[in-house]
């Protein structure tokens, strides 16, 4: 029986092997494995070109050639008759292919092995199917489900105000229409090189201000590349972070934040945020079902991605006009109680009764209006002033400020510290001190 290479979209998923196998001039077969074959149409495929010296001499020789995929829903086996046609080494396709094979081969541990050389791409002959599962299309989800239920994400969005109430929407929409067991949030920060967790759902910590470098893992690497990046299998993965125990120890060691982690993740996705062509950051899913996230979850996931995206700018956009008068004279909290609070210099990194808090911006604006409420008992800040102080040495893209005032926020939550920070709208910051601030700064980060 004759198929569409549209009913194999499972087969090209990359989590069975694929085997080609070719003819010398004298008939001799020869059989090798593939890591990565793509669907390019209804009658084309390309495959990964890692081929040993005797496939590619025999492709010289002969350029038909035979390629098994599995697929790893139900493990039927389908053959497809293939014509070598040419080799890509740049362009969509041979983009798309080197940076999925760059996602596998970081989460193996094999980055600096696994390299795409070329796309060798193949017009298919004919598709049969051979053993196991069914010889018809297995039946999936209704077409058309993923993107139903990224407009009720996206509606959610669309009713929600400021930068926190954003975050909130989207992981509670994802979770309530895709049914997906964990997600996380991360935004770019360009001055440091690095995303930032700054909310999630589904982990037992919430790694809020975990940070992930450019490149590095899954995330990262979507991220550089700007793409979605889809692991179908993870069985065999090096998950990112999963060695990493997130503990106050662990935190206070280091000054990092452990991102979190699913235990016994099968299925992720990685969905870059774009908006006017300038990264903001990363939405990224776990579950515990293999092939949890398809093709066209992919692109409904961008499409929630890129509403976030303009969601979060437009968010820092009416924080940044908000011009409410900022109190100078409010009384601090009586209380006798004392909080110790540490300051590094070095990295404006944050102690509050020797547990890490923050380092970087969060901590240098942390320090400063504590400042302000040690001299003169201020309470009440704008995220206007704080942008106008050029003590505060913020970046020159001064677009993310709340984003990092969230992530502070929610730190001092996070950790039930004896500061808070309130957000009343219109731009505001509120300080409240429950106790005797005691600040000690030192110069190096020892």
């Amino acid at each position: 029986m004759t198929l569409s290479l549209a009913a194999l979209d499972a087969c090209f998923e990359g989590v069975v092997p694929s085997i080609l196998c070719t003819l010398a001039a004298d008939g001799t077969p020869n059989v090798s494995y593939l890591s990565h074959v793509t669907r390019l149409g209804e009658a084309q495929v390309a495959l990964s070109n890692q081929f040993f010296s005797k496939t590619a001499a025999n492709l010289r020789a002969n350029a038909r050639a035979a390629l098994l995929v599995v697929d790893p829903t139900d493990s039927a086996q389908y053959r497809l008759d293939i014509l070598y046609r040419s080799s890509l080494q740049d362009g969509p396709t041979f983009g798309r292919m080197a940076a999925d094979l760059r996602a596998t081969s970081a989460q193996l541990g094999m980055d600096s092995v696994m390299r795409l050389r070329a796309a060798a791409v193949f017009d298919v002959l004919s598709v049969q199917h051979v053993r196991g599962g069914r010889a018809e299309a297995a039946p999936g989800r209704t077409p058309g489900q993923a993107l139903a239920r990224a407009l009720a994400v996206t509606g959610a969005l669309t009713r929600a105000t400021e930068l926190a109430g954003v975050v909130d929407a989207v992981l509670d929409a994802l979770a309530a229409a895709f049914g997906h067991e964990a997600s996380l949030v991360l935004l770019h920060d360009p001055g440091r090189g690095c995303l930032l967790a700054l909310g999630s759902r589904g982990y037992g910590t919430s790694g809020i201000g975990a940070e992930v470098p450019l490149g590095e893992g899954l995330i990262g690497l979507a991220a550089q590349e700007c793409r979605v990046l889809r692991v179908g299998d993870a069985s065999r993965l090096r998950r990112y972070g999963a060695a990493i125990r997130a503990s106050s120890e662990h935190e206070a060691r280091t000054r990092s934040v452990a991102l979190p982690h699913l235990p016994a993740a099968m299925s992720q996705v990685a969905v870059p945020m774009e908006v006017q062509g300038h990264l903001r950051g990363v939405l990224f899913l776990e579950s515990t079902r293999r092939m949890a996230f398809d093709a066209e979850d992919a692109i409904a996931l961008s499409l929630v991605a890129r509403q976030l995206g303009m969601a979060i700018a437009l968010a820092e956009a009416e924080a940044a006009e908000a011009s409410v008068a900022s109190p100078k004279d409010a009384a601090p909290r009586a209380t006798e109680r004392r909080i110790g609070v540490v300051h590094h210099a070095q990295d404006d990194s944050v102690f509050i009764e020797r547990a890490y808090l923050v380092k970087g911006v969060p901590g240098r604006l942390l320090m400063w209006m504590l400042d302000a409420y040690r001299v003169e008992g201020r309470v009440d800040f704008t995220n206007r002033e704080i942008r106008a102080d050029a003590a505060l040495r913020l970046p020159e893209l001064k677009d993310n400020l709340e984003t990092r005032l969230l992530l502070l926020q929610r730190r001092l939550e996070e950790k039930q510290a004896p500061i808070r920070l309130l957000r009343p709208g219109g731009g505001r910051i509120q300080l409240e001190v429950q106790g005797h601030l005691a600040v000690s700064s030192k110069a190096s980060s020892g």
